[in-house]
């Protein structure tokens, strides 16, 4: 009698260890969906971004290639602060991989038009970003502003001026509170970045 009580018992907790287990795996599911929806990726390269860097302590120019069939188009600008450093992020849609060519130059000079554009600051970095290609050949929407960014107040970077195309070439100007502020260039992707480091 006792053996036949414990029967239904023991198969009742069965039934509710199985249930149990079928939500937790239906849960666990759920959350690896959710690590790869695009909001979850978004706060993935935000991690990303804001994760410390090595402090730059070199002023001189900075360069890389982009790859042949690179097809990209600047759709965010923006500036942030960490520690020993202000960041400028060129974010990028399209094709490919971006280059660059990132320097210190005496005045802002809009290639093509050979206009001098005002750049708030004591000293101007040149960005260049290879690969670059207009809206309506990499097929994503370019970068509306504002324009100038501001830069964070009290930091390095006093703004980021441009991110204009021209024969392939995506051209901005950083202004920094002092000239020859060490720098780095780096790209990350997913999504696709242009990563400028001036040190304070």
């Amino acid at each position: 009698m006792i053996n036949h009580r414990i029967g239904p018992f023991a198969a009742l907790a069965a039934c509710a260890l199985t249930l149990t287990l079928t939500g937790c795996s239906e849960s666990n599911s759920a959350s690896s969906v959710a690590a790869t929806s695009p909001a979850a990726a978004a706060t993935s390269s935000s991690a990303l971004e804001s994760e410390s860097a090595p402090i730059p302590t070199d002023a001189s120019p900075k360069s890389s290639a982009a790859s042949e069939s690179a097809k990209l188009t600047v759709t965010d600008v923006r500036v942030g602060e960490h520690e020993g450093f202000d960041r400028v992020v060129y974010e990028l849609g399209g094709k490919g991989t971006p280059g660059w060519r990132v320097a210190y130059v005496d005045e802002a000079v809009q290639d093509g038009s050979g206009k001098t554009i005002p750049v708030s600051g004591n000293g101007i970095l040149q960005v260049q970003i290879d690969g670059s290609a207009y809206p309506f050949d990499s097929d994503v929407e370019g970068y509306s502003g504002p324009n100038p960014v501001p830069g964070v107040p009290g930091g390095t970077v006093t703004e980021v001026n441009g991110a204009l195309v021209f024969e392939g070439v995506t051209q901005s100007f950083i202004g920094v509170t002092q000239p020859d502020r060490p720098f780095t260039v780096s790209a990350l992707s997913d999504p696709t970045r242009v990563v400028v480091d001036v040190a304070k």
